[in-house]
């Protein structure tokens, strides 16, 4: 450790000569996390094992400000224990740059920043970090904020290739290729008032003869209310989506409210729901009917396991209605959670002519978590999903009647390693 802040300092003094630095830091995150899958994201198949895995996350975060510029790296190595040898010579993954921006402050209102970014808004229903993932999510970006007293006001700008290219290229990556977005946030006493319009182009080809690259815009709008004092907590959003995609027609929207009441100071008890809109399977038309959250941390929604939305699952398909409550305990450095999830499809379900029952079934997640010492907490959960055979018909070869279940353990260590201020 302090032949690590000896390298930093070194290297903050051989800059100073050129930079007056006036703030650095640097901080490490290590993830370590045990998963065991026994039904995790779909139904096991039948005369199926469940597996058990360990990945990690290691980040290293330097950040520094100037005056009016401020300037963030964020290096980061994502792996599975065992997917390199102990005596390989190289990393399979390497080291991934997950953000690298400057933000230069034009005034008190005003500022700009560039580069590879976390765009996180609100509860991240639309625009998160994802940051269960291990590898996260950021943007390549441009965003201006104007912030006056009360308010702020985020517009954000993308515009994607996936190489140098002389002439018109495919974009081959599968991300969007353009973007653009405004969101607007304020305060009306104790009540948060938040409007968001999104705007994402996505490539396409237009048929197997010319082969012509185009680009169709989906547009994501919507508003999140949430309001909070000392014993209630509740929140509510409504968004739409219009627009089009790969040349068809866009027609969706997503609304949710979620009310929680502290009983103690200790205990609180929430009841939340959710609908996301489908599409009927026996609806022929080629309008595109199904709620997309697009960039959303889907992972703190509509269940851990993970069976709706979650990287990119259940696109497309028949929506989901999630009817769920969630019970909170803190006592000293516990904290406790239990969340049941009810699920039913939004749109009809159809197999052979016939209409299923909407009801998907019932998952139960719990959490726990402690607060071992200063820069590092220990987190772990179990899950069960209790399918029916509807869900089956979502979740292809899959068998509703086996256990399916899911637990983890994580451990996070963050300390912060280098600080100096001038």
């Amino acid at each position: 450790m302090k032949k690590l802040q000896l390298i930093l300092l070194l290297l903050l003094v051989g800059i100073s000569f050129d930079i007056q630095a006036q703030e650095f830091d640097a901080n490490l995150q290590l993830r370590p996390r045990f998963e065991y899958r026994n039904g995790y994201k779909t139904l096991i198949p039948e005369g199926t094992e469940a597996t058990s895995q360990i990945s990690q996350r290691s980040r290293l975060n330097f950040n520094y400000k100037q005056d009016q510029l401020s300037v963030k790296l964020t290096l980061q190595n994502v792996r599975t224990w065992g997917d390199v040898g102990t005596t390989a010579t190289s990393d399979k993954n390497g080291v991934a740059v997950f953000e690298a921006w400057a933000q230069y402050d034009i005034s008190e209102k005003w500022s700009a920043r560039a580069g590879r970014q976390v765009l996180s808004y609100d509860n991240q229903r639309i625009m998160g970090e994802i940051d269960w993932l291990q590898q996260g999510q950021s943007h390549d970006a441009i965003m201006i904020s104007f912030h006056p007293k009360n308010h702020q006001l985020d517009m954000g700008f993308a515009y994607n290739s996936d190489a140098e290219n002389n002439f018109q290229t495919p974009y081959t990556v599968g991300n969007y290729k353009a973007m653009q977005y405004a969101w607007y946030h304020t305060n009306v006493d104790k009540l948060g008032v938040s409007l968001l319009v999104l705007n994402t182009g996505y490539e396409y080809m237009n048929n197997l003869i010319d082969k012509k690259l185009l680009v169709d815009y989906k547009q994501t709008f919507g508003t999140y209310l949430n309001y909070k004092n000392k014993k209630i907590d509740g929140n509510l959003s409504f968004y739409g989506q219009t627009g089009k995609s790969a040349d068809k027609q866009v027609s969706a929207w997503d609304g949710a409210v979620n009310f929680a009441y502290s009983i103690t100071d200790s205990f609180k008890a929430g009841i939340g729901y959710e609908y996301l809109s489908g599409k009927d399977m026996d609806d022929t038309s080629t309008v595109i009917k199904s709620f997309n959250p697009i960039f959303g941390t889907n992972h703190a929604f509509n269940g851990y396991m993970d069976y709706f939305y979650v990287g990119g699952g259940h696109q497309n398909s028949v929506g989901l209605q999630d009817a769920n409550m969630k019970f909170t305990y803190n006592v000293k450095k516990w904290q406790f959670a239990l969340m049941p999830h009810v699920f039913l499809s939004a749109a009809d379900v159809v197999v052979a002519n016939k209409k299923m029952d909407s009801y998907l079934g019932t998952e139960v997640d719990f959490t726990a978590g402690f607060n071992f010492k200063k820069d590092i907490t220990l987190t772990g959960g179990y899950s069960q999903m209790f399918g029916t055979k509807t869900l089956e018909v979502l979740k292809p070869g899959g068998y509703a009647g086996h256990t399916n279940n899911w637990a983890w353990l994580m451990i996070s260590v963050n300390p912060r390693i280098f600080t100096w201020k001038k």
